[in-house]
């Protein structure tokens, strides 16, 4: 029997997951990181779950003190994202440094197994015309999480399995089911880890971040209220603001070098190019040209049509490699710190971190 590793964070995803390649016959390892103290699936209560699991279906499970790796790559991070006034997406760097990469790595060399699982709703394959492991978009289209995954280099692409690829979410509830699974029926963590674990990332900034009084002005410099932390906004926000105006505020820009916050209204928030660095061209080669490609900004933004320029051949040790987005028509809420990735139909050619959005 083939032997593999999955990362069981002891939600449902993960442990289906476990259950369908044990099902095929696969010799199956449980491995959980210890990210941080405290409630949520990544935490305590997680790692009670996932032992459960395992004790279930049979198998071993090792614990991975990863404390230290989550608050350099992910706590420190987004601390000082969030003080330099941008809004950072720790998912897609948790996914590369902390989870895919330090797994692959304990099941190499601790317990001589090539090939790791997570619970993730995407697709990987090998094609040998390119010679490249290619990243898709998984078939349940409304639970596809590729996006999350675009920092994945060829190493890490190589040596992970995705169960859940093919599988629609509702099937994934009846799988778990039909293995009589603890976490079946368990509720789908809706926050950020972070935020569940401290109520609010406003909660989880304060514990780490001094909040500086300073003011909230308009695009001419007029001054329209106070802040309290430039640590608590984010570009686009609306709400929350603590102003009073005529038309409705958004955040364009946070000024830390002048502790500022600069509102205005919805169509200054519109760009027509933004600037992306660290960019990781997953499926295809890094190419020459500019190609044509559809781009999401967030999450669940809708893909739109994009140009995607290379910058420069000759990477920026700071920033990585970058490209400049062109879009067909103006976008909104594009915001720095945050992934913006591009896809050819459900093929994921590459992403980054947004830079900086130009006019």
């Amino acid at each position: 029997m083939q032997k593999i590793v999955v990362g069981l964070s002891g939600g449902v995803d993960s442990s289906a997951a476990a259950a369908i390649l044990h099902h095929q016959g696969y010799e199956v390892v449980g491995l959980t990181l210890w990210l941080m103290r405290g409630k949520g699936q990544c935490c305590s209560e997680g790692m009670v779950d996932a032992a459960h699991i395992c004790e279930q279906l049979g198998i071993p499970h090792y614990i991975v003190d990863s404390r230290d790796l989550f608050q350099t790559h992910i706590i420190d991070y987004l601390v000082e994202g969030y003080g330099a006034g941008i809004t950072p997406l720790p998912c897609s760097q948790c996914n590369r440094a902390v989870k895919f990469g330090p797994m692959l790595g304990y099941a190499s060399t601790e317990l001589n197994i090539n090939h790791i699982a997570t619970g993730h709703y995407a697709r990987v394959s090998y094609n040998s015309q390119c010679d490249r492991h290619q990243l898709k978009r998984a078939v349940d289209r409304t639970k596809d999480q590729s996006y999350f995954l675009y920092d994945l280099t060829q190493d890490l692409l190589a040596g992970v399995v995705f169960p859940l690829g093919e599988v629609p979410k509702s099937e994934t509830r009846r799988i778990a089911a039909q293995y009589n699974l603890k976490t079946a029926d368990k509720p789908e963590s809706q926050d950020l880890c972070l935020v569940e674990a401290n109520g609010s990332m406003r909660a989880f900034l304060d514990k780490y971040i001094t909040g500086k009084k300073g003011e909230i002005v308009d695009t001419e410099g007029r001054v329209l209220g106070e802040h309290d932390g430039i640590h608590h906004y984010t570009i686009g926000q609306r709400r929350g603001l603590g102003i009073s105006a005529a038309e409705q505020l958004f955040v364009l820009s946070i000024d830390p070098g002048r502790n500022r916050v600069v509102v205005g209204d919805r169509d200054r928030m519109t760009q027509t190019e933004c600037t992306i660095r660290r960019v990781n061209w997953v499926s295809i080669a890094p190419p020459s040209e500019p190609i044509r490609a559809e781009v999401q900004i967030r999450y669940r933004s809708k893909p739109l049509p994009v140009t995607v320029v290379p910058l420069s051949s000759e990477a920026d040790p700071q920033i990585g490699s970058r490209v400049r987005l062109i879009f067909d028509e103006p976008i909104f809420g594009i915001t720095p710190g945050q992934a913006a990735v591009w896809y050819s139909e459900d093929l994921l050619l590459g992403g980054g971190v947004i830079e900086r959005p130009t006019s």
